[in-house]
């Protein structure tokens, strides 16, 4: 029987643990920091032996193959002693996919991702077909494998998630836009990051399609430098495209093989001209999975925002609260600001990943009228935008920052949680954080 270890005791790694048990494998867990209760419940339940608080060698380097949690970085100890002795380690998706037959629309990029993910997904459940969601939302891909049987899967992948690939195929592929970002686990090279992301094409074949942003000049660039078999479906809102998508008259065109069909963009139920983009992305996808223009003209029209992503909490005193606590970084904080209609009080801050503030100098200008900075250290924001907005001032929770914000803030405004940054100086995730400023605004 061979052995197969697990390493870390989180969502990825709990559904790659059952999914090893459910097939056979002798499997063992382990995690160096504490594993949530409602995880060892499910691994007592799965009866699958793990550890946590420490990684025991023998227990682990006995393994003849390692699923890694996306979240473990390359130079963690552990995975330094594992590539050492040569041992086979792969991804949770990589592992799940040799035991799914079901057809895989696969998303990533840097910003979008979880928005164009939930609108396929979206799509797919209300043309009536058997589909799952996975991946970097919601359930574990792994653990829905083991327990559950869908046609397809919609799988939102991080590019930690690809890292660890070497077979892992999608039936479509997406990447919705390449922008810097989590460069500290890149050695600080961007082109390592977009090689990362690329991952996610490297096993297409010929009847396979790849989805992407022409517009992108990152996404562009890499293109010129490989050589790709598959469908190539370009969606763009500069230029018309052959096959694809892309913008005219107030309408989104898509082409697909013989056909075109256009959506006027007044119908789509996402504002904002990154919406406008996914929209497209998830357009297309549905057309490559066969669905009938009606059903996607209906889904664009009737799909609510995701929590966390441009999410409207509350409208009090006239003043419309928004929650957008998955924008971790410059690019997802730019569209944000970049759609509001209204003066913003922009709250912003956390745990800097390099941003370069400057990038966003003009939008400000225009936008915010004034700036809450959530965070311990607020140097760099204070230092990018102290004299170019008429007020910028500091807090230390949710809270304090949603009060301060509702007293800046005047009739017509709008209040934007939109913090460029990760959370993990102040909160546990983006969740944490959302649900933490969601809270504060019910509590005025």
């Amino acid at each position: 029987m061979s052995r197969v270890v697990v390493l870390g005791g989180a969502e990825s790694g709990v559904g790659a643990a059952v999914l090893a048990k459910v097939k056979g494998f002798d499997v063992f867990l382990s995690d160096k920091g504490q594993i949530k209760e409602e995880y060892a419940a499910e691994l007592r339940k799965w009866e699958i032996p793990f550890e946590q608080g420490q990684h025991t060698e023998e227990k682990i380097l006995n393994a003849d193959e390692i699923v890694k949690s996306p979240g473990i970085p390359e130079t963690a100890p552990m995975i330094r002693k594992i590539r050492e002795q040569g041992i086979h380690l792969v991804s949770e998706i990589e592992f799940a996919s040799r035991f799914d037959p079901a057809r895989k629309i696969c998303v990533t990029g840097s910003n979008g991702k979880t928005t164009t993910t939930s609108l396929i997904y979206f799509l797919l459940q209300n043309a009536g077909l058997n589909v799952g969601l996975g991946g970097n939302i919601g359930k574990s891909y792994a653990y829905q494998v083991a327990t559950e049987h869908f046609d397809y899967y919609v799988l939102e992948i991080s590019s930690f998630q690809l890292d660890d690939i070497y077979d892992f195929r999608p039936d479509i592929a997406i990447i919705t836009n390449i922008t810097p970002d989590h460069l500290d686990r890149y050695d600080h090279k961007m082109e390592n990051y977009v090689a990362a992301k690329f991952k996610i094409t490297k096993n297409l074949r010929s009847d396979d399609c790849f989805i992407f942003d022409s517009d992108d000049t990152i996404t562009i660039g890499h293109l010129s430098q490989i050589v790709l078999r598959c469908k190539m479906l370009p969606f763009s809102q500069e230029k018309e495209v052959q096959q694809g998508a892309f913008v005219k008259d107030e309408r989104m065109v898509l082409r697909y093989e013989k056909e075109e069909t256009d959506i006027f963009l007044k119908e789509l139920a996402l504002g904002g001209k990154h919406n406008v983009y996914n929209s497209m992305a998830a357009a297309l996808a549905a057309k490559a999975a066969g669905i009938e223009n009606e059903v996607i003209r209906r889904s664009l029209a009737s799909f609510q925002p995701i929590e966390h992503r441009l999410e409207p909490v509350l409208s009090i005193k006239d003043v419309l609260y928004i929650n957008d606590s998955k924008a971790t970084n410059i690019d997802s904080a730019w569209y944000a600001l970049e759609c509001q209609t209204r003066p913003v009080v922009w709250i912003v801050g956390g745990t800097d990943k390099g941003n370069d503030y400057g990038i966003l100098e003009e939008l400000v200008s225009r936008k915010v009228k004034a700036i809450v900075c959530l965070g311990v250290d607020n140097s760099k924001i204070h230092a990018a935008f102290e004299g170019k907005v008429p007020a910028i001032t500091d807090a230390l929770s949710a809270q304090e920052a949603v009060q301060k914000a509702s007293r800046l803030a005047s009739a017509g405004d709008v209040v934007l949680l939109s913090p460029c940054c990760a959370s993990f100086d102040l909160f546990k995730n983006y969740e944490d954080r959302g649900e933490q400023f969601k809270a504060a605004v019910r509590n005025l």
